[in-house]
């Protein structure tokens, strides 16, 4: 099976460098890392985001993620935007899940191809930070729901 066929979400390339994805369908990380080939880096930096089951002693139920003023594909061309105009990288790949997501399942996959490693760490660090400013995140703890992240208060 392809990439594209087990993902339901649209995919987008921005460039023969930038394959961007949302969906709200289970995230396969070896999947999206694998369409960054990185053929002339030196190194291929990942990260993958999860559901966590617990926030401070609280069970979480789920998290449920929402883009405020914007539709999730352009956000993440946005992003994608700020960081070619910060870093000389190769390929990025970022794979966005939205809707009601449960524990332990995969909320976003970043793959980014550069010459050397330490400027494909910083994306990566820099790409998980603007997402978590530009997305409202609710938590779904057993005790109620808590927004985090943009605006949030955990």
């Amino acid at each position: 099976m392809s990439f594209e066929d087990d993902f339901s979400g649209r995919e987008m390339e921005m460039s023969k460098k930038d394959i961007l994805e949302v969906t709200d369908k289970p995230i396969v990380p070896e999947q999206v890392i694998a369409k960054i080939k990185g053929e002339d880096c030196g190194a291929v930096v990942t990260f993958t985001g999860k559901v966590r089951g617990r926030s401070g002693d609280k069970k979480v139920l789920y998290l449920e993620h929402g883009v405020s003023g914007e539709a999730p594909e352009k956000m993440l061309k946005d992003i994608v935007g700020e960081i070619r105009k910060r870093w000389d990288v190769g390929e990025i790949a970022f794979c966005y899940r939205k809707g009601k997501i449960g524990p332990g399942e995969i909320t976003i996959v970043i793959a980014v191809a550069a010459i050397h490693r330490q400027e494909a760490f910083a994306v990566c660090e820099y790409a998980v930070d603007r997402l978590k400013q530009k997305v409202m995140t609710k938590e779904g703890r057993e005790n109620g729901e808590v927004r985090v992240g943009k605006k949030g208060s955990a």
